[in-house]
């Protein structure tokens, strides 16, 4: 009987020995930190791994320091010329490793934090970004937008975490408000084309004009050209002609000389009544 009493002890020592082993250990992932607590309190952060702990003496809390996201829907703003709108905004945070112990101490939880820190501050941070543009401009410079509503939340929140990113991914006007900015766009669309077009027809005229320049002036180089011809060509007829009638009044029997060198022997076939034969002296 006492032999059963021992086996037994002994059993339920093993059990719970073996109990206590299984709640003395944990593992802490990758992209986590253990928080160790004692009776509430922080003794240690735990890296990646696994670590041990006293059983019901000691306890762990895993706080992520993996890249989260929070999106924000329905939000509501006034731009600076009055016009409501709704938007989408998304933010991207994350928790560096040295901080997980301040996350735990100031806020207990990742949801506390994520409350208190971003939760609070996109509405009042979106309506003060947001009112500094138009309603046009909010559109047209969607970048800068959103570059200035991510630097005004970095501003914002203190705590331990960092904010990675800020997008704004939706922005609704009202239906009547974006109907009349789709026809502002499809009048501006249709003034830089006019314009364009203008433009074009402006460099085809400079083009017509550029040429009819220059046919001018091949057409008035050509008539120089021709009348110059005809100047020289007029010029050297005269000269000739002056030529000749030096030479006639220089040499009277020249008219002669011709006469008889052109002659071809021959006395005209007919002869009117009376007429005289040409007679033709020669030395």
């Amino acid at each position: 009987m006492k032999g059963k009493k021992n086996i037994i002890w002994a059993a339920a020592t093993a059990a719970v020995a073996v109990l206590l082993l299984f709640l003395s250990y944990f593992t802490v992932n990758e992209g986590e930190r253990g928080i160790v607590l004692r009776y509430g309190k922080i003794v240690k952060v735990a890296e990646p791994g696994l670590g041990f702990t006293f059983p019901l003496v000691e306890s762990v809390r895993k706080i992520s320091i993996r890249n989260q996201s929070m999106l924000f829907t329905g939000m509501q703003a006034y731009s600076r010329d009055q016009q409501p709108a709704v938007m989408t905004v998304s933010v991207n945070f994350h928790i560096p490793a040295a901080d997980a112990e301040a996350v735990y101490t100031a806020y207990s939880t990742i949801e506390n934090m994520k409350e208190r820190l971003i939760a609070r501050q996109i509405p009042t941070q979106l309506e003060n970004v947001f009112g500094k543009y138009t309603a046009i401009s909010a559109v047209q410079d969607r970048a800068r937008l959103v570059q200035d509503m991510q630097v005004a939340l970095r501003n914002a929140v203190i705590g331990p975490l960092v904010i990675d990113s800020v997008q704004i991914e939706n922005i609704d006007f009202s239906d009547a408000y974006e109907k009349s900015i789709e026809d502002r766009m499809r009048a501006e669309v249709a003034i830089a084309t006019r314009k364009q077009n203008l433009e074009t027809e402006k460099i085809q005229a400079q083009i017509a004009v550029t040429q009819a320049q220059a046919e001018a002036e091949s057409r008035l180089v050509t008539a120089r050209s021709e009348a110059e011809a005809i100047r020289l060509k007029g010029s050297a007829e005269a000269e000739a002609i002056r030529l000749r009638g030096e030479a006639l009044r220089n040499n009277p029997e020249l008219v002669s000389l011709i006469t008889a060198e052109r002659w071809d022997g021959k006395l005209p076939e007919t002869m009117l009544p009376g007429g005289s034969v040409p007679f033709i002296q020669t030395k």
